[in-house]
């Protein structure tokens, strides 16, 4: 089964939609409403279900050789102590992968290049879609309709389709979390691959990259919408007293490089990614925060499951059936799984809250952190033609 799809939003999940509905025999258009490809955000980790997606899609292998293994690492305190080591060689052994890190300006270029120039159009805001006919999808762009079998709405935490489609839906919740983030000027000499250090209502960890760079993301409990005139000072000011390497990278750091964004999700679930001929994908359909670090690998998911079930099926309505049916439920047990997270970690901030997490950690096996991880990241993609 072939036909014409438009997908909105040309981030993460969008690219690879269409990259995964180009391979099975579509053509398809990407609309991305920014003028300008700045690929706004710093750092990303793959877990082994993003990487087997990719896998699926034809571009895993390019990832694979412009990321950085995460062999070492873990979680610590802010006067450094260890609470939990990552064994990055263990979850390689029980999943035929490291997770990686790579910058996602890196991975944008990726997926872009996996599809033709001319399929991505930049500068275009979708105000809605035209579903009145029954086999086509109306899709205004600019000052022309594109007529679709299919529209994927991959827009994002605020999508603009999810809010007309499902008006009833509250729509996405702030998180009680704020994040400021950036990648390091120069390399460091980092000694572990990735960490995460808790402290009260605070979270500060970096990922390394394989040009010797880093990014840093530094995640507080706060009111939404507080910003900061000096984000960088304040930091310094923040962080200053925490282990090293934390006072180096925010050193390596410009000012102008950071960026600062509230931290939303999708706290009601949704009913369905499936309104008719128009599918949610990614952070349209199922935002989390990024606890688990499978925000992006679920959008992945998305895109090879939506894929296969079209290569599949005999029409649009029963592949979309059958996404829906596959998809919607990991996807939402994922956001749970990471909200809860999020509870035990970070935003604890009572003092003796955090004691009884960190002795926790500390006395937890290792089996069992491994299991944690296996639980989310031990996916097997459909086949795609």
């Amino acid at each position: 089964m072939g036909g014409t799809a438009v997908v909105v939003g040309g981030g993460v999940g969008g690219l690879a939609a269409a990259i995964g509905l180009r391979r099975i025999g579509w053509d398809v258009r990407v609309l991305e409403r920014a003028a300008t490809l700045a690929d706004a955000g710093a750092g990303i980790s793959l877990h082994a279900n993003g990487l087997r997606a990719l896998d699926a899609l034809g571009v895993g292998a390019g990832v694979r050789a412009a990321a950085r293994p995460q062999y070492t690492g873990g979680t610590r305190t802010p006067s450094g102590r260890w609470l939990a080591a990552m064994d990055g060689a263990a979850l390689e052994r029980a999943l035929g992968t490291p997770i990686v890190g790579i910058r996602r300006v890196e991975l944008h270029r990726l997926l872009r290049a996996a599809l033709p120039p001319e399929c991505l159009r930049v500068g275009v805001t979708v105000p809605g879609v035209d579903r009145s006919a029954a086999d086509r999808v109306g899709v205004p762009a600019g000052d022309e309709v594109l007529e679709a079998d299919l529209v994927v709405a991959a827009d994002g935490v605020g999508s603009r389709l999810r809010g007309l489609l499902f008006p009833g839906h509250p729509g996405p919740a702030y998180s009680g979390s704020t994040v400021l983030r950036a990648v390091t000027d120069r390399p460091l000499d980092l000694r572990t691959d990735f960490e995460l250090t808790w402290g009260e209502g605070a979270e500060f960890g970096h990922i390394a990259f394989a040009d010797g760079r880093a990014e840093w993301h530094a995640v507080l409990t706060a009111p939404p919408g507080v910003r900061h005139a000096d984000p960088l000072g304040m930091l310094r000011r923040r962080f200053g007293g925490w282990h090293d390497p934390i006072p180096a990278l925010l050193d390596a750091t410009r000012p102008e490089a950071v960026l600062h964004h509230d931290i939303h999700e999708l706290a009601t679930p949704l009913r369905s990614f499936v309104p008719g001929r128009v599918v949610l994908l990614g952070d349209a359909a199922h935002a989390m925060t990024p606890n688990l670090g499978q925000g992006a690998c679920q959008a992945l998911e998305d895109a090879a499951t939506l894929a296969a079930a079209l290569a599949a099926e005999t029409s649009v309505a029963s592949a979309l059936d059958r996404y829906d049916a596959e998809r919607r439920p990991r996807a939402q047990a994922v956001a749970r799984a990471a909200r809860q997270a999020g509870r035990m970690g970070r935003q604890l901030s009572h003092p003796l809250a955090v004691a009884l997490r960190d002795t926790a950690l500390r006395i937890t096996p290792s089996r069992a952190a491994m299991r944690t991880i296996l639980r989310h990241a031990d996916w097997t993609p459909p086949a795609l033609p």
